[in-house]
């Protein structure tokens, strides 16, 4: 925009200018003409009233005439000096107007002078074209490149200027982007006009309140979560003095889930809020030590595990921190492992999406589950807290993913499909 202002203000002052040199040129070397024009005719009026057109060219001098471009043309048709092109009008000279007319090669002044016996001598003198336009084309130049400098001044100080608003701008732009993507430490430094700046304070205020108020309510939920292991610890004791039964085992696994919630709940609000973006997992990786962590489980229950990680040629690469990838298959097994009988088979599966990303599957041989709606926070049945899979939702919206309850598979029971986008480092 300032380049395309700068270049109208610099074409509407600089073509008049140009004009006007052109002009002045012109109006110079015609003015030059006109006066050597009279300077010759005064000669000739002073030397030949009377006096033979030999007489008068001799006391002139003919070289001279030719040095000012200037021609005597005699009452009797002898021309002295510069040579007249032929057909050129001299009618008018001869009648005794004086005037100025273009030839070919310039710009002709015409005087003529009367003498003594009333005839007329016409003195002509030529300004040559190279003098209408001497200096004219490095004037041009000059202000062909005074225009270019003023352009390009203007352009590098709008330049100088718009960085200083732009640069506190994308800062401001990169804070926000790492602060929803869970760096609560993202802040700026305020700078440029005032009112960005303003801006840039009241950004960097407002992350830190984010960033305390998120640590006093993770404090908080894991506070009250371990107050809750106290009663906890003394209702399951009080369960299992109950004489043994169907209600006391219910009891009984019932405040296993429950402390099982708990202890989630107080690991959450204990992990330090992070002050980094985590750069994402190889989730192929994550997928083989959790498998490895619950196996033992499994071999304790008598449990068939079978563990399947098949990317292909992919690295396994996702945008989700390390920490929420172990979290996210924590859950869904441990859902497995909580509601499905301790002989029912489990399958976990890692494998490569047809749209370049993975899918991780984890199907069990239960009775499956028959809420459509149990991915939603809180949806659950009377044995389950409603935590589990909205967790594993939120963590694959997060990075863009989804999470869906799949029809049943081979082994017969629930089957959920987690699809998470391959990193941009795959």
């Amino acid at each position: 925009m300032t380049a395309g202002v700068t270049s109208m203000v610099v074409i509407a002052f600089l073509v008049p200018l140009g004009i006007m040199v052109s002009a002045l040129a012109f109006d110079r070397a015609v003015t030059r003409a006109e006066r050597d024009a009279e300077s010759v005719a005064r000669l000739v009026a002073v030397i030949g009233p009377s006096t033979s057109s030999d007489a008068v060219v001799g006391a002139i001098g003919e070289p001279r005439l030719v040095e000012l471009g200037a021609t005597l043309i005699f009452p009797d048709g002898r021309v002295a000096g510069l040579e007249v092109p032929q057909g050129e009008d001299l009618e008018a000279a001869r009648s005794g107007t004086a005037f100025r007319s273009s030839v070919p090669d310039g710009e002709a002044v015409y005087v003529p002078v009367a003498r003594a016996d009333g005839e007329l001598t016409v003195v002509r003198v030529v300004a040559p074209s190279e003098e209408l336009t001497r200096g004219v084309w490095r004037s041009w130049l000059i202000l062909g490149g005074l225009g270019i400098v003023l352009v390009g001044l203007s352009i590098l100080a709008a330049d100088r200027f718009g960085r200083s608003i732009v640069r506190p701008v994308r800062e401001l732009s990169d804070a926000a982007a790492r602060l929803k993507a869970g760096d609560f430490s993202a802040r700026v430094v305020p700078g440029g006009p005032p009112e960005i700046e303003e801006v840039g304070a009241e950004f960097n205020l407002l992350a830190e309140q984010v960033e305390h108020l998120l640590r006093e309510e993770r404090e908080t939920a894991a506070d009250l979560a371990h107050r809750l292991r106290t009663p906890l610890t003394a209702a399951k004791l009080d369960a299992e003095a109950l004489p043994p039964g169907r209600a006391t085992d219910r009891i009984v696994d019932d405040l296993d889930d429950l402390e099982r919630t708990a202890n989630f709940i107080i690991g959450e609000g204990r992990r330090p809020v992070r002050t980094e973006v985590d750069p994402g997992c190889n989730l192929t990786e994550v997928v083989e030590d959790r498998a490895r962590y619950w196996s033992a489980l499994s071999d304790e229950q008598g449990r068939s595990f079978a563990v399947s990680v098949s990317v292909g040629g992919k690295s396994g690469w996702v945008d989700v921190p390390r920490v929420d990838a172990a979290a996210m298959i924590d859950a869904l097994l441990e859902n497995v492992f909580a509601h499905t009988d301790e002989r029912a088979p489990l399958a976990v599966r890692l494998a490569a999406a047809e749209n370049d990303g993975l899918i991780l599957e984890v199907e069990d041989g239960g009775a499956g589950i028959d809420q459509p709606d149990a991915v939603e926070r809180g949806a659950s049945t009377v044995d389950s807290t409603g935590l589990g899979l909205d967790i594993v939702r939120r963590i694959a919206e997060a990075s863009g993913g989804t999470l869906d309850l799949a029809d049943p598979g081979d082994l017969g029971g629930a089957r959920v499909v987690v699809r998470l986008p391959q990193s941009i480092r795959g």
